[in-house]
């Protein structure tokens, strides 16, 4: 861990969209988990087909919550309403900053009566952990980081199971018979008399679970499943399919911590400078000089339905003055083929090259955003953009203009990069044409 802090690295910086421009760190590395188990084409066919199995022990961080403030805590960080939620539930917890903008997501579980477990990308953990102490929150946080910064293995193993044959696999796999879960909640499971969580979710569209428990059983689980698969064509991910799954769902993933700003500066002096916050890149062919245009609020993520007016939260009064009046919303385009096979016909042209594209994982940032537009007027912004062999197309994810929001619009994507990473090749920028279309992509089978 650095003894300088992420503030100290902002001032010696032009600004922080040129810090996060020209950081050599690229897109997310997932630890511990090959690129592919088998191949990433395959693995892709197995959760629309048969039956896939995820390993997220590695990449996620988790925090344990407990104490009388726990709810409080949480209640006035999300902007969700906590008014029902009940033990054995879980919510897509989200923090914004004061002016309503997204400081981050992840997975809240209410384990027991004041003992909270939140999952997910560090930049909401690291914000509930802040203020809680910050606020002097009557709780205790014990943390459990991901496989980058942890010495030694996880404290919980975390699979996914996910696919049309899921929950054929776990019926034969459990001990019990499998009981009756709603989405996102959850339940006690076991195998081979080993107990364990299972949270009713999925991140294909496809019914599954979210399994975890004591990272000692690790093996054993894993065994077991997989074995129990085998006759339903279970495949095991690896990070490069595992991590197209989501722009299926609709599911932006990590947005930029709207932490940059003004009046955060304690903040930042409190996450050093070896946190993901500072080498958060940017990446894509929009440029802005602001950092606050590179923010998005729920609303432009598809979070709307997750805003609850009914409690006071960090960001309330501003986020429901944005509420009123969004100005983006959130769709997936659907790029035209003949448009994103040029990208790669040019690398046998006597020309300049465009921008490569790598497969299924299309962007090499953290955050991307691509400028979409109208006969030249900026419309919004195509982020996480994946190849997925299912649909035969690169599909990405887009917070648009409300006006150009109806499926079967066309637009065309601006394909380039503005940023100073040594990641970018020398290219010429590009034009893809797309199509407006529903989010999620494909039917909802969960």
């Amino acid at each position: 861990m650095s003894n300088r802090s992420l503030e100290q690295v902002l001032q010696e910086s032009e600004s922080p969209v040129e810090m996060l421009k020209s950081t050599p760190d690229g897109s997310y590395p997932f630890p511990e988990v090959p690129q592919e188990v088998t191949n990433w084409i395959s693995e892709q066919r197995a959760w629309r087909n048969t039956c896939a199995l995820a390993n997220q022990s590695h990449h996620m961080t988790d925090i344990w919550i407990q104490g009388p403030d726990a709810l409080a805590l949480l209640s006035n960080l999300g902007i969700n309403s906590f008014d029902n939620f009940e033990k054995w539930q879980a919510k897509q917890f989200v923090a914004c900053n004061s002016d309503g903008y997204v400081i981050g997501d992840a997975v809240l579980c209410y384990l027991d009566d004041n003992d909270f477990l939140l999952t997910g990308a560090p930049a909401a953990l690291n914000w509930v952990q802040y203020n809680a102490k910050e606020m002097n929150y009557d709780v205790s946080i014990e943390r459990d980081d991901n496989s980058h910064v942890r010495e030694g293995p996880p404290k919980n193993f975390r699979y996914q199971i996910q696919g049309p044959n899921a929950l054929e696999v776990m019926k034969k796999v459990t001990d019990s018979p499998l009981p009756e879960v709603s989405f996102f909640n959850f339940t006690e499971f076991s195998i081979n008399g080993i107990d364990f969580y299972g949270l009713r979710h999925s991140m294909a569209g496809e019914a599954g679970f979210e399994i975890w428990g004591p990272w000692e059983d690790n093996d054993e689980i894993r065994v077991a499943i997989l074995e129990a698969g085998e006759e339903y064509g279970i495949q095991e991910l690896g990070s490069k399919s595992y991590a197209s799954s989501s722009v299926i769902l609709g599911w932006v993933g990590s947005p930029l911590p709207a932490i940059y700003s003004e009046g955060l500066e304690s903040y930042r002096e409190w996450l050093d400078a070896d946190s993901p916050e500072a080498k958060w890149s940017l990446g894509g062919s929009y440029d802005s000089e602001e950092i606050e245009d590179y923010y998005v609020t729920p609303m432009e993520i598809g979070y709307t339905k997750l805003i609850s007016l009914d409690h006071d939260f960090i960001g309330r009064e501003s986020l429901e003055q944005k509420v009123e009046n969004p100005n983006r919303t959130l769709v997936t385009l659907e790029w035209d083929p003949a448009d994103a096979t040029k990208i790669y016909r040019s690398l046998f042209e006597e020309k300049s090259t465009y921008k490569y594209m790598d497969l299924p994982v299309i962007p090499w940032a953290i955050e991307h955003n691509d400028k979409v537009v109208d006969g030249g007027d900026l419309i919004g912004l195509s982020k996480k953009a994946c190849y997925i062999v299912n649909e035969r197309r690169i599909l990405s994810l887009c917070c648009i203009n409300e006006e150009y929001s109806q499926e079967g619009t066309e637009v065309s994507i601006v394909w380039g990069d503005s940023s100073n990473s040594p990641s970018v090749e020398s290219h010429t920028e590009t034009e893809i044409s797309a199509t407006v279309s529903p989010v999620p992509y494909s039917a909802d089978n969960r």
